[in-house]
């Protein structure tokens, strides 16, 4: 087995709001990983929260790392459910969890064992499959994508019945998540991506999943962000190739099992 991770903050002045981690072995076999794409709010917008983003993800990052490594009893969607409690639990005294903007993130989990390989994603980070036939399979929350070729996606579409959804507050969003699962004899890597660092396929095209897997496998998950930001300093205003921001967080993490 072997894991290669990177991740580059969007502004070296500010903090990452990704969060990524592995757990080798989890409940004594297999292993377990997490992926958080932290929600940047506009500057000027308030959250609610004294805390911010990075603290959330941290806060959330943590108690999956720990539910996924330690209880396999509990499926994916309740390890979310249960780790969003905790962490609004941890700042419900303080904090305005009911804001539309209370810190949130994208989410990716997949956890495995001799018998099988979980996954769950939640809004746009991307997780990616090898099959031992070679065979590359993206797992999308494709909500937001949806709604953006239809016109603006709004803040009154966060979490919101016929909207996205992403890690917040509520724990009930959990059942949101996409989820399914592969024998295990079936997959041969996995890759997981913050949607900065999936820019490569999906605002620059680059290549599509499969060339995005090969890229990972071969050169690692530094490369991937490199190109990435070559190509947001080629175009720095988006004229070619529209974003909302120039530069975002962006982490990839690329596992062989």
């Amino acid at each position: 087995m072997r894991i290669e991770l990177a991740t580059q903050p969007a502004d070296p002045h500010r903090p990452n709001e990704d969060f990524a981690s592995v757990a080798l072995p989890a409940s004594g076999r297999g292993g377990a990983l997490v992926l958080l794409d932290g929600v940047t709010p506009p500057p000027d917008g308030a959250t609610g929260c004294e805390h911010g983003v990075a603290w959330f993800t941290a806060r959330l990052g943590g108690a999956l790392l720990e539910l996924l490594a330690a209880r396999r009893e509990l499926t994916l969607a309740a390890c979310l459910s249960a780790a969003i409690s905790r962490t609004a639990d941890a700042h419900r005294g303080t904090c305005d969890l009911a804001h539309r903007r209370t810190p949130q993130a994208t989410v990716v989990l997949a956890r495995w064992d001799e018998e099988r390989v979980e996954h769950l994603v939640l809004s746009d980070s991307v997780l990616l499959a090898e099959g031992t036939d070679g065979t590359v399979t993206p797992v999308l929350d494709d909500r937001i994508a949806r709604l953006a070729a239809l016109g603006p996606v709004t803040d009154a579409q966060r979490n919101a019945e016929g909207g996205f959804f992403t890690a917040a507050a509520d724990p009930a969003v959990a059942v949101r998540a996409v989820t399914g699962s592969w024998a295990r004899a079936e997959v041969r890597a996995l890759a997981a991506l913050s949607d900065g660092a999936a820019r490569w396929v999906e605002v620059f095209g680059a290549g599509d999943w499969a060339e995005c897997f090969a890229l990972l496998a071969k050169e690692g998950p530094r490369a991937l962000i490199d190109e990435v930001r070559a190509a947001e300093r080629a175009d720095p205003d988006g004229t070619v190739f529209r974003r909302g921001k120039r530069h975002d967080d962006a982490v990839a993490l690329h596992a062989e099992l």
